[in-house]
This record gives structure tokens, sequence and C-alpha cells, in this order.
């Protein structure tokens, strides 16, 4: 689950990191009563949507940069007209670009440095991992591959948490002043209680910035947060924009499917991330491509299995659906019966049909095979993973 700038801005106040002034609007004259409540002349106003990039962004419109500078009030509403309700590409949307909905404006800052600063899970030895650097304001990725000598790694004892020599050390290797050393420990520290508390599997505040007067702030930061632990997080839970989600990606999550869109024209239905996997790769080695990743997981209901299959559906590119399922848990006489119900729902509401290609091993798949036999629905079924992926790819070349 991805949040908004400044809805991680506020999540920060609320654990004492320093962060600029500033407010949300969602309206051009809104954002002019937020700038004259500020009582600053050097003001920023950054368009509101989950992709980076932004201020290299373009607008649909025409008009250039989702992030830009002002010096009044009155330019701040007619920066934010040229946003709201516009169309956003950046070279993380996609042509298709997001609408801005929301705009936030904060006080500018007097920037003397600009260093980065995360918090994320380290796989490898099973602990939460800072990576800090000189070089904020750029992309780590790059900075690891042309100066891996400036990445600061620093795990963290996942019983002991943070502990202030550790805060110190960063800082002095991140060049603090002796001035400058407490805020600086202090922004760490509420970083990593943040995380902790919030159950995130990654904070990153780039850039993290040293003013001219000597203090130091939180100026962009974005949020990953740990899917498994929402259920105790509900004041996160509340922060979720679904506008800014796939829709068919919204409708799956409300019956806690794994649902990610893709590109292609193959519908695929499996039972496991590693089947998921595994599926989409052989579809690619037979010539065709995968138009989604749709896990129902090991214990899926009859219902989870009909909705998933509605979804698939729905989906206009969709040319051809491959169903493959290994039944350990999960019983395939469940899976079928799902697909059974879905295709009848679909038959009832007069919906397009596409050539469903079913391969079922594991629990119950005698039962499974004969429902399907038995139903009258031309279901093609295949023997195995590559017999199934042949008649996919076959499928959607047809058509």
């Amino acid at each position: 689950m991805n949040i908004h700038e400044y809805q991680a801005k506020q999540l920060m106040e609320k654990f004492g990191i320093a962060v600029p002034g500033g407010a949300v609007a969602e309206t051009p004259e809104e954002a002019e009563r937020i700038a004259r409540s500020l009582g600053k002349n050097n003001l920023v106003i950054k368009s509101q949507i989950h992709a980076g990039g932004r201020g290299k962004g373009t607008f649909k419109s025409g008009f250039k940069g989702g992030v830009h500078l002002a010096k009044t009030a009155n330019q701040v509403r007619d920066l934010a007209e040229h946003m709201l309700g516009q169309t956003l590409v950046t070279h993380q949307t996609g042509p298709e670009g997001r609408v801005v909905r929301k705009v936030l404006v904060t006080e500018a800052m007097e920037i003397k440095r600009e260093l980065y600063f995360a918090i994320l899970i380290d796989r490898a030895l099973s602990t939460p991992l800072i990576i800090a650097s000189t070089e904020g304001g750029v992309e780590i990725e790059t900075v690891a591959e042309t100066h891996p000598e400036k990445i600061i790694r620093e795990p963290i004892h996942p019983a002991l948490g943070l502990q202030p020599y550790q805060t110190r050390k960063i800082a002095r290797q991140l060049g603090f002043a002796s001035s400058e050393m407490r805020s600086a420990c202090k922004l760490f520290a509420g970083l990593y209680k943040l995380f902790i508390k919030s159950d995130c599997s990654m904070v990153e505040v780039n850039p993290l910035v040293v003013t001219v007067g000597g203090e130091v702030f939180a100026l962009d930061a974005k949020f990953n947060f740990d899917d498994n632990a929402l259920f105790r997080q509900p004041d996160i839970v509340g922060l979720r924009d679904v506008e800014e989600e796939d829709p068919r990606e919204v409708e799956a999550s409300k019956f806690h499917l794994n649902y990610i869109g893709l590109d292609g024209k193959i519908g695929c239905m499996v039972n496991g991330a590693g089947l998921a996997m595994a599926t989409m790769d052989i579809i690619k080695l037979y010539g065709g491509e995968p138009a989604n990743f749709l896990d129902v997981g090991g214990g899926a209901t009859e219902q989870q299995v009909t909705e998933a299959f509605k979804i698939l559906m729905a989906d206009r590119k969709v040319e051809a659906i491959l169903v493959n399922i290994f039944g350990g848990i999960m019983k395939c006489d469940v899976i079928a019966q799902g697909i059974i119900n879905a295709i009848h729902f679909l038959e009832t509401q007069e919906r397009r049909m596409v050539p469903v290609i079913v391969r079922l091993e594991g629990t119950n798949v005698e039962m499974g095979r004969k429902l399907i036999e038995e139903s009258g629905l031309s279901v093609q079924a295949a023997s195995g993973l590559t017999e199934a992926a042949q008649l996919a790819v076959a499928a959607t070349q047809k058509n």
C-alpha cells in the first residue's frame, strides 16, 4: 500500500519528525488560503499522485512540471488552477498519466545540504537496515552504481532496536556539524520508531535536508507498509487512496485476492506466487503475454474463485484465460465449481466470453475434472502445464 506525500508528512509529524510547514488543498482557493496562512514568500506547490518524477512531468494540457516554486499566494492559486483536475504524465505513470486531485502547499527551505536516509528490511540479515548517503536528492540506485563507497549501511538489532550510539555514528558519517547532531539523531530515532510502530517495510527520506540555519528536516518521504500487518493498522488503512490504484486491483482486494495487472492477452488464475511466476514464464516461452498476475491463494473459497474469474473476464484486453491449479490445501473441485459458477453468471448477464483452458492437479483433481466435464461448458482441459500454455497462446493468435 502506498500513501501520498502529504499523508507521509502528517505521519512523520505524529512521531515528532521535523518537516516543513504546510497543508494539502483540493481547490485553487484552498491552496491560496494555505499559502497566506504560512506567511512566507518562498513556497512550493506539489502535485499529489502515487508516482515519482513529478517535477519533470508534463500535464496533458501542455503545462509543464508537477512541482513549482512560488513567491506569493496569488501565484500558488494560479499554479493550482493549472494542476488540479489535470492529468500529469511522468516516467513512472506511463503515457496514461494520473489525475491530480490534490496539491501540497508548503514552505520552501533554504537548503545547504541534501542527504539520503532510509530504513528497510534486510532479508539476508533478517533485521531492519538503515541505508544512508551524503548524496541526497538523486536516485539511490544511481549512487550505489557510480559511488558505492558513499552508501552507509547500519543493521539494527531487531530486539534491541536503534541505539543512541548508532544514531550518533550515522550522523558523524553523514558529516553533521556538532550543532546539528542533536536534531539529526532525534530525527533518525523518530523515523525508526515510526518504522516499527506503523509496520513499515520501508521508509525512505529523500532528500533529508540541512538548512542554511542548521536545521534538519525530512523534506520528502516514501513509505511502504507490510500488507500482512494492516489488520492492526486501521489508521494506516484509512490513508488508502483507491482512486490512485488500478480498479481491478481494488476489486480483487475486496475478496482478499492478489492481483497485478499486466499488458498481455492471457489472463492467469493460479494458487501460489511461485506457480504464478512459472505460469507467466511458460506463457512467454511459447510466444504469449500474460495479462495479469492473479493468485487466489492456498485456501480460497468458491466465492473467491468466482469473483477472480469475473475480474479476469472484465478485462477487455484478455483474449483467453489459463487456470493453473495445483491442489494442496486448495481443492481442485472448489476451483472447478467456482469457474462453473462464474461462467454461468457471465452467461446470464450476456457478458462476452473468451476461451478458457484449465489445468488441474492435486487434491480432488478427479472430482474437479468431472465437474467441468459434466457442466456442459466449452472449457478446454489440459493434461499438463506445457499443453495448457500452448492452448492459451494458440487461442489468442486465432482472435
